[in-house]
């Protein structure tokens, strides 16, 4: 046998004792516990009294901070409440200058005409009459419908946390693009604090900084700031070599070089990575509501619990509103291209759109003192839309409720059911040893050890079982989302016109807040499992739509004429010529359908799961950080062991293609 044979042989060997042993594990699980030969119970699921002390670890950290003095007296806690305290100042003065006036001073909030015509203003420069409409409409739309105060204190936060999230980004991505090391501990960090649910880091800071306002401005910062980080060092790792010399040979010291010549060559991706800042701030400050957070999403919170749908519903179209602007302008302003010529002529010629601006300021203040109409929408002229959605949900309650029932319950017995029961019944072993295979064969021994390491801190967690349920969730709704998401996407590649309209609803689509999704599922299947997955569906479907259109419509036009010119039929064209080089694309689609799904199932344990969401539903009603992180982590785990298979096997998949 020639050496190169024996070299394959060997290369291949832990792969076969991987299967191999995994297969021996479920032919033992399959066997009646009473049998002497069958798996032990601890082999099956890892019994709770036997788990590694991650969460008392945590919490004996946790209490070591909150009271043991560092310096003289001052406890970790004092030291992290007054840095908090800091955000009283820019955030009062944001919420009076839009919101709640100055009173000391004597002086009022912005009209809400002024807003309005501000808002109009600044989306007629970003791009034109439709944003200028979609802009200023939204700001209307909040006093019309008597949201104008708890959408101006949502938009205060933003406002605050947004900058600051971008500042600590920004900090993290130079140092790291500037430093190995600190690359190499930055990035893993970045890739947790990004697979951690939100609730996640709610806990902590309710502990270190208290259950208040400023406590949920605080947690939507720290869950802001690592896309700006990421897209920091990849846009600064993306500048070209000879833009580099260029600077060295002009005689640019190392600052000069950063700030002027790195810094505006990646320009775009820092300006996709404040956009992508904006949306985690809206989508945070919603969830931040359950640690004290207010404006829109603590009222929101409140309806749903109340199941007052119809106002929830309302509230959650402001919301939409809000994310849709802000997202809308922020992708505009990092679209927008400098003048290329300088205007001449008189001041508000060279200056249109600032004097429009100015004047617009000096009009509605004028008219704010002349009249109150100028300065507060009156409440007698707010309109609601509420009685209309109830009525809606009365009459789908009363024609539908036989229909549904049905559907709810087949659904639950003959579906989710027998899936729960298969995920709950394999035995821990099976999964470690399936999921190390896979990594060996996709990534080698590293990749193996890394996503063996996550499953193995889940098991020894002890919450293996609550796992096991979030597994079953997430499964069925990658299953949905594939019969839902990839035919569309498949549709939707023929055309350009199909293409533009779906991608459309989809960019609207993930600019909702993730609670908005639980509205109409509430509406349709009460709570409950079923409800559940729903939600995550009409949430996770997202990713795999727009991956789907972008691989399909990215096949080379010449591989499908030379397809078609030997007499392939359309048919044989999608099969065999684009479904296959838009594999690795679709597949990193799946890859974010999964991640969106997990995200969505912790959400959703809000209406009723009982997955490791709920546990962390717990751990945030007793303050348990311990418990909190580590259930926090397993999900995270479960995230990143999905994305480094898929990503992994997207690279190989794009080599044998000769695509890379």
């Amino acid at each position: 046998m020639s050496k190169i044979k024996v070299a394959s042989l060997l290369a291949r060997l832990p792969l076969v004792l991987l299967l191999g042993s995994s297969v021996f594990i479920l032919l033992l699980a399959i066997v009646p516990a009473s049998q002497p030969y069958s798996l032990p119970a601890w082999a099956r699921v890892w019994p709770r009294e036997m788990a590694l002390p991650f969460v008392d670890i945590i919490n004996a950290i946790v209490g070591f901070l909150k009271s043991t003095p560092l310096l003289f007296d001052i406890t970790f806690r004092d030291i992290t409440r007054a840095i908090a305290s800091s955000i009283d100042v820019p955030l009062d003065f944001v919420e009076g200058l839009l919101t709640a006036g100055f009173p000391s001073l004597g002086l009022p909030s912005l009209p809400w005409t002024t807003l309005v015509g501000l808002a109009f203003i600044f989306g007629w420069w970003l791009k034109g009459a439709r944003l200028a409409f979609l802009a200023g409409g939204c700001i209307f739309y909040m006093a019309l419908f008597g949201k104008w105060k708890l959408s101006l204190v949502t938009l205060s936060v933003v406002l605050v946390a947004a900058p600051i999230a971008t500042i600590i980004g920004l900090g993290i991505g130079i140092s790291a693009a500037r430093s190995l090391r600190v690359e190499r501990i930055t990035w893993p960090l970045l890739n947790v604090f990004q697979s951690l649910p939100h609730f996640s880091y709610l806990i902590p800071v309710a502990i270190f900084i208290g259950v208040s306002h400023k406590a949920g401005v605080i947690a939507t910062i720290l869950f802001a700031f690592p896309p700006m980080a990421r897209l920091t060092l990849v846009g600064l790792q993306g500048v070209s070599n000879e833009v580099r010399e260029a600077g060295l040979m002009a005689g640019c010291t190392a600052r000069q070089m950063l700030w002027r010549v790195e810094l505006p060559s990646a320009l775009q991706a820092l300006l996709l990575g404040v956009n992508q800042v904006v949306m985690q701030c809206l989508a945070m400050v919603v969830i931040s509501s359950f640690i004290g957070a207010k404006g829109l999403g603590q009222d929101l919170l409140f309806r749903l619990q109340s199941l007052r749908i119809g106002q929830a519903l309302e509230i959650g179209v402001a919301i939409v509103f809000v994310a849709v602007t802000l997202d809308r302008l922020t992708i505009a302003f990092s679209q927008k291209k400098p003048y290329e010529h300088k205007l001449v002529g008189a001041v508000w010629q060279r200056f249109p759109h600032s004097s429009v601006a100015l004047l617009v300021v000096v009009v509605t203040f004028l008219a704010a003192a002349l009249h109150p109409l100028g300065q507060s929408f009156p409440d007698e002229w707010t309109i609601t839309t509420a009685p209309l959605w109830d009525s809606l949900v009365r009459y789908i309650t009363v024609h539908w409720f036989d229909a549904l029932s049905i559907f709810r319950e087949g659904f639950l017995i003959y579906v989710l059911i027998p899936i729960r029961s298969t995920f709950q019944w394999l035995p821990w072993p099976f999964y470690l040893l399936l999921v190390a295979a896979t990594g060996y064969r996709l990534g080698g021994f590293k990749l193996a050890a890394l996503v063996a390491g996550f499953v193995l801190f889940i098991v020894f967690s002890g919450y293996w079982a609550r796992s096991t349920i979030t597994a079953y969730m997430v499964f069925v709704s990658l299953l949905c989302c594939l019969l839902l998401g990839l035919p569309l996407g498949i549709w939707a590649s023929f055309s350009e016109r199909r293409a533009k309209f779906v991608m459309l609803v989809c960019d609207s689509l993930q600019t909702f807040p993730s609670f908005i999704y639980l509205i109409p599922v509430i509406m349709l299947f009460r709570v409950g499992d079923v409800a559940a997955i729903m939600a995550v569906v009409i949430y996770a479907s997202i990713p795999i739509i727009r991956y789907s259109i972008f691989g399909l419509r990215g096949v080379a036009s010449e591989t499908i004429e030379a397809a078609i010119t030997s007499g392939a039929t359309t048919a044989q064209v999608l099969w065999k010529v684009r479904m296959p080089l838009a594999l690795p694309e679709i597949m990193l689609g799946i890859n974010q359908t999964i991640m969106f799904a997990l995200f969505m199932v912790t959400i959703a344990a809000f209406i009723g799961t009982t997955d490791l969401g709920q546990e962390i539903f717990r751990a945030l009603t007793f303050n348990d950080a311990g418990k909190g992180l580590v259930v926090g982590l397993c999900i995270a785990f479960m995230g990143l062991t999905v994305d480094r298979l898929g990503v992994a096997w997207a690279d190989r998949r794009k080599r044998q293609l000769g695509l890379v």
